[in-house]
Formats: structure tokens, C-alpha cells, sequence
């Protein structure tokens, strides 16, 4: 009896808290009881009085069923209400959220994507390596810088060279200070010196005339190459100030370096550095002083350019050699444009 009552006790607080469930239980368990009672107990028409108990039962059963059904549904009716114009009304707001967030992250993965390839060359071996790469099966050239000693050195024959092995086209571009400037080869010329007095890879100090000379030797070698690769395109532009950078630009990678031979900095293709740099070149370009290389076969230049057909080419492209240079400055001109020493080697 006392685990019945205690039974009783726990059950209680339930039964409160479910009374309509609790009452169809338990008439229930009554009609389930009369129906397997037999039928003499209820007397002479047991039969019958039986049946309308467990009829009535049964409906106040189905009563109770619907009252607790609906009392379920009016305590969802408030959550429903909550969720469908709370979460559910935020939800396209927060997918559109998502979505910007999304798409932030995948910019900002890509830019440091691209951040991550651009990198310090450190050492001489370094950029030479990074050099040959850019000229690798590459249809296309850009630079900028001063005088263009390495582009004639090294750059320009090996990537013409290449060119004609693998007889495809090959397009350059080139900006360096305008030997007709005197201004501008002092300024370049006295900031070369002021870095170092002593003699660079070529075994020269750097003069005026020497930043004249070897600006005057790069549109000669550009002139000189051109007629003699067909598949060649190249345009050369002067400027009348100078920069303290060099770029060399390629299909596939971009290489600035200073005046210490061990220190560069390179960018591959596609990239937001290389991108920026390619659209600089093109616009610093178009700012130059163009050299009109479409003249090219009206001043033929042989194997050996002779000193007449190096003063001619000055003269017809409208960039003539200064009246106190003779013979002997010409064919230094000559020597620097077809024999230049790499400064770098």
C-alpha cells in the first residue's frame, strides 16, 4: 500500500499537468475492463446496459482526445507564429549574409594568393634564375629602366634567338632615358656614380657620355635585330626623366630590380602586382618619345654596321649622334649595341 501511495504521489504532478489525457486514460482502462466483464453482472439486460457504458465512455474518450489536441495546437499556434516571422522572415536576409561573406572570403583568399607570389630575390644566382625563366618560350617583352645594358647584353639576342629556333613571333617593347636629353643622362648618370664610384660589371664608370652612348647602342640594337628577324615587333620609347627601377616583363613573370645586383623583386602572371605593372609600362610608354622603328628597312644595317651606316640610321630616325662624337665614338656605339657586356656576369 505504501508503494501504491508513493507511486500515487509521483504520478500526481503528471496527471495535473495532462488531466484530459490523464481522465481518457483512465476511462480507458475502464471500458477495456467492462467490455471483458461478463455479461450476467449487470443483471438481466447486462447485455445492453454494458454496451451503452462503453459507448459512452468511448465518446467522452474521444472528447477528451480533441480537447487535449486542441489545447496542443494552441500552445504551437504562438511558437509557429515566432518562428515563421522571426527566423523564417531573417532567413533570406541571412543567406544573402552568407553570401557576401562567402564571397569576401574568396577575395580575400585570392588576394593573398596573390600577395604570396610576389617574393625578394636575395641573391645574384637568384635573379639570373628568375631572368631565364621569364625568357623561356615567352612571346613577349617589356622594359623599362635606364639605359637597356642588360637588355642588349643578354635579354634581346637570347629571346630573338629563341624566337627563330622555335619560328614564332616575338613582341618587344623598350622605354630608357633619351640620349638626346642631356639632363636626363647627367641625372642618371650622377646617380649611378653616387651609389658607386668604382667600375660596374662592364669595367666602366658611368659618365654622361658613357649614359648617352649606351642609350644610343640600345636603338641601335633594337634597329639591327628587327631587320634581321622578321617575326619581330618592337617599338622604343625615350624618356626625358629617369627611374631608380628596372622592370623586365615577360609572358609569364615580372622582375624589378635596383642597383644592387643582389636584390630583386619578381611577380608571376596573372597576378594583381604583375597586372598593375604591365598596365604601368604600357601608359609610362605611351608617354615616350617614340623611335620610329617602321624605318627600319630604309636604313640598312650589315652584319658589321659600318660608321656611315650608323650615323645615316641617326640622322633618318630623327635622333642624330651630337656633332663633337667621330669616328671612334660611333664605333663604340656599334661595339656596345652588338658586343655589350652582361653587368652582371
Amino acid at each position: 500500500m505504501a508503494r501504491f501511495m508513493a507511486a500515487l504521489k509521483r504520478s500526481a504532478p503528471w496527471a495535473a499537468r495532462n488531466a484530459d489525457g490523464a481522465i481518457a486514460l483512465g476511462l480507458a482502462i475502464v471500458v477495456g475492463v467492462l467490455g471483458i466483464m461478463p455479461d450476467e453482472i449487470f443483471g438481466p439486460q447486462g447485455d445492453e446496459i454494458q454496451g451503452q457504458l462503453v459507448t459512452a465512455a468511448t465518446l467522452v474518450i474521444l472528447a477528451l482526445v480533441a480537447t487535449a489536441l486542441l489545447r496542443d495546437r494552441a500552445r504551437q499556434a504562438p511558437v509557429e507564429k515566432t518562428i515563421t516571422s522571426g527566423a523564417l522572415a531573417e532567413l533570406p536576409v541571412r543567406l544573402a549574409r552568407l553570401e557576401e561573406i562567402e564571397t569576401l572570403a574568396h577575395s580575400t583568399r585570392r588576394a593573398l594568393d596573390s600577395l604570396q607570389l610576389v617574393r625578394v630575390l636575395g641573391s645574384r644566382q637568384e635573379i639570373a634564375h628568375s631572368h631565364a625563366e621569364a625568357r623561356k618560350d615567352t612571346t613577349r617583352w617589356s622594359f623599362k629602366g635606364g639605359t637597356g645594358t642588360y637588355l642588349r647584353a643578354v635579354t634581346l639576342p637570347e629571346c630573338v634567338a629563341a624566337a627563330r629556333r622555335d619560328k614564332r613571333h616575338l613582341r618587344v617593347s623598350v622605354e630608357i632615358i633619351d640620349p638626346g636629353d642631356v639632363e636626363v643622362c647627367e641625372t642618371y648618370a650622377h646617380y649611378r656614380r653616387s651609389l658607386s664610384d668604382a667600375p660596374d660589371g662592364t669595367g666602366e664608370t658611368w659618365t654622361t657620355d658613357r649614359a648617352r652612348k649606351e642609350s644610343y647602342a640600345t636603338i641601335l640594337a633594337a634597329f639591327w635585330h628587327r631587320q634581321r628577324y622578321g617575326l619581330l615587333d618592337i617599338e622604343v620609347g625615350l624618356s626625358s626623366t629617369m627611374t631608380t627601377f628596372r622592370w623586365d616583363l615577360s609572358s609569364t613573370r615580372l622582375i624589378m630590380t635596383v642597383e644592387d645586383p643582389n636584390m630583386a623583386m619578381t611577380a608571376l602572371a596573372d597576378t594583381f602586382y604583375y597586372e598593375n605593372c604591365d598596365t604601368e609600362l604600357r601608359l609610362s610608354l605611351e608617354q615616350a618619345r617614340r623611335v620610329p622603328l617602321e624605318m627600319y628597312k630604309k636604313v640598312p644595317l650589315g652584319d658589321e654596321p659600318t660608321i656611315e651606316e650608323v650615323q645615316e640610321l641617326f640622322e633618318r630616325i630623327g635622333v642624330p649622334l651630337p656633332k663633337s662624337y667621330n669616328g671612334r665614338d660611333v664605333v663604340d656605339i656599334a661595339r656596345k649595341a652588338l658586343r655589350a657586356v652582361d653587368p652582371y656576369s
